[in-house]
Order: structure tokens, then sequence, then C-alpha cells
């Protein structure tokens, strides 16, 4: 499992939102929420599996995150488990806390959509 290096986990952690790229549809930015757990970064969809760039990463597809003027390349790999499913709610619910949308996050029909980042 290839990992970030810590420069880009602490941008991340403290990036509140982020504009993810598909490879599938690279003209359209989309802006998610990342959590970054440990030495782990996680996203999900708030649509859960309607969402359009989750579609195309549970299709095996790549994608670039946006954020604070730089691109990074990254690849999705599906965290099911209920470790780090647990694990990415906790933060989102810690890093989001003052949102009025941070429940949004950890609802039920939302959770398989939690997808770890790698970078590419």
């Amino acid at each position: 499992m290839a990992k970030f290096d810590a420069k880009s986990l602490a941008r991340l952690r403290d990036q509140e939102e982020v504009a993810i790229r598909t490879q599938k549809h690279p003209s359209l930015g989309v802006t998610i929420w990342v959590v970054v757990e440990g030495d782990e970064v996680f996203v999900r969809s708030v649509k859960g599996a309607r969402g359009r760039w989750w579609k195309d990463l549970a299709a095996g597809g790549s994608a670039t995150l946006e954020f604070a003027g730089s691109r990074l390349p990254v690849e999705a790999i599906p965290a099911a488990d209920a470790t780090s499913v647990a694990r990415a709610s906790r933060e989102y619910l810690r890093k989001y806390r003052t949102s009025a949308y941070a429940q949004s996050m950890v609802r039920e029909e939302v959770l398989p959509t939690t997808l770890r980042l790698e970078p590419r």
C-alpha cells in the first residue's frame, strides 16, 4: 500500500474541502470532504452510491485532488471493512463537528462508499 508523505497528510488534514476530478470526468471538479486518520486518507460520497465521482472511482478509475493551489494524483481503494469505516466516521464527526452537514457523512447509506486514497 502506497502512503502519502507527511507534508501531504498534514495539508489534507487541515484542508476543509478539496475538489476531486476523476479520470473519466476530468473537466468536472466536485467539492468533497476528506479526512486523515493516522496515515490514511479517507473520502466518501454524501450522495451514497449515486455520487458521480464515487461511481467513477468505484469502477476503477483514478482521480486528482485539487486544493490550496496544488494537484495530488490519487487512486482509490474500497475501505469497506468495519474498522476503516468506523475510523473514517469518527474523523468526519471530529473534523466537521461544527458543520450542520457532519451527520450526513455518517448516515448508514453512505458508509459503503468509504474509500481510502493512495498517491498515484
